[in-house]
C-alpha cells in the first residue's frame, strides 16, 4: 500500500499543441496543462515492476491527484527534475476518480 503522503515531488504536464504567439503566427509550444505534487518511482528491479513487463519501456511511475477537467492522455509529458518523461499509459488508481497513475519513459537528450 502506497501512503499518500509521500507525494512530494512537482512535476509539470505539458502539452506540445501548436499555440499562436503575439504576430498570430502558429507554433509549437510547450503549454503547462498543470503543475502538481506526486509520488515518484524509478523502475527497479522489484517484482512490482517485474509484473508491468508490457510496460517495458517505463522507467517511472507517478502518482498525483486527479486534476479536474484535464485528460491525462499519451500526447502529454511530464518535466520533472528538469527531465522530460514520455506518457506511456494513465489510468485512475482503483477507480475512484481520486488519483492517477502514469507509467512514463524518461526522454533522453531532452534539455529543459
Amino acid at each position: 500500500m502506497m501512503s499518500y503522503g509521500k507525494m512530494n515531488t512537482f512535476i509539470d504536464i505539458v502539452s506540445t499543441a501548436p499555440v499562436k504567439d503575439a504576430d498570430g503566427f502558429v507554433i509549437n509550444g510547450d503549454h503547462i496543462v498543470a503543475s502538481v505534487r506526486a509520488y515518484k518511482e524509478d523502475r527497479h528491479g522489484n517484482e512490482r515492476w517485474a509484473n508491468m513487463a508490457a510496460f517495458s519501456e517505463a522507467t517511472a511511475l507517478f502518482r498525483f491527484r486527479k486534476i479536474p477537467d484535464v485528460d491525462i492522455t499519451t500526447s502529454l509529458f511530464i518535466v520533472c527534475g528538469g527531465e522530460q518523461y514520455q506518457i506511456i499509459s494513465a489510468e485512475d488508481v482503483r477507480g475512484r476518480g481520486m488519483y492517477v497513475e502514469v507509467l512514463a519513459e524518461k526522454q533522453e537528450g531532452t534539455v529543459r
